[in-house]
C-alpha cells in the first residue's frame, strides 16, 4: 500500500532485536510468527502483505506497545496528517488547550484518512472523488 515504510519497520525491528539480543528463532517462538516472515520484515522488502496482527504480535514480543510497528509503518502518513491538522487548526480558546486541540484534530484527520482509504477499497472511486462523502442532503440552492 502506498505510504507504507517497510524499511523503517525493518530498521526498528533490527535495532530492537540487537538491543534485546534476541535472534529470529527465539523471536519466532515468543511471537508465534514464522522465521520466514520475520526475515521478510527484517529486510524491509514486502512481496506479500503482512497483516497488522503479525506486526502486533512481533511488537508485543519485543516489549513494545501493540501498535508500535504499525505506527512505524505509517509514520510518514501520520506526520503529514499532523502537519495538515496544525495548519488548519482553529485558534485555541485557552492558552493551555493549544496542544490538545492539535492532537484531537490530528487524530480526527487520521481517522478521516483511514475511512477514505477503506471506502476506496470497498468502492473504488468513492474515496478520491468524495462522491457520497459529506452528503448532507439536497443543496438548498437547488
Amino acid at each position: 500500500m502506498e505510504g507504507e515504510d517497510w524499511q523503517a519497520v525493518a530498521d526498528a525491528l533490527n535495532v530492537r532485536m540487537a538491543t534485546l539480543r534476541i535472534g529470529q528463532q527465539a523471536l519466532a517462538e515468543v511471537s508465534g510468527v514464522s522465521v520466514a516472515t520475520l526475515r521478510q520484515l527484517q529486510h524491509g522488502a514486502q512481496r506479500r502483505r503482512v497483516q497488522n496482527a503479525t506486526l502486533t504480535a512481533v511488537a508485543r514480543a519485543l516489549d513494545w506497545p501493540h501498535d508500535h510497528l504499525i505506527r512505524v509503518l505509517l509514520q510518514d502518513q501520520d506526520q503529514e496528517l499532523e502537519q495538515d491538522a496544525a495548519e488548519h487548526a482553529p485558534p485555541a480558546s485557552a492558552p493551555g488547550s493549544v496542544g490538545t486541540d492539535h492532537q484531537i484534530l490530528a487524530v480526527l484527520l487520521r481517522i478521516e484518512q483511514r475511512l477514505t482509504d477503506l471506502a476506496e477499497r470497498i468502492m473504488p472511486g468513492i474515496g478520491s472523488t468524495g462522491e457520497g462523502a459529506n452528503d448532507n442532503g439536497p443543496d438548498p440552492a437547488e
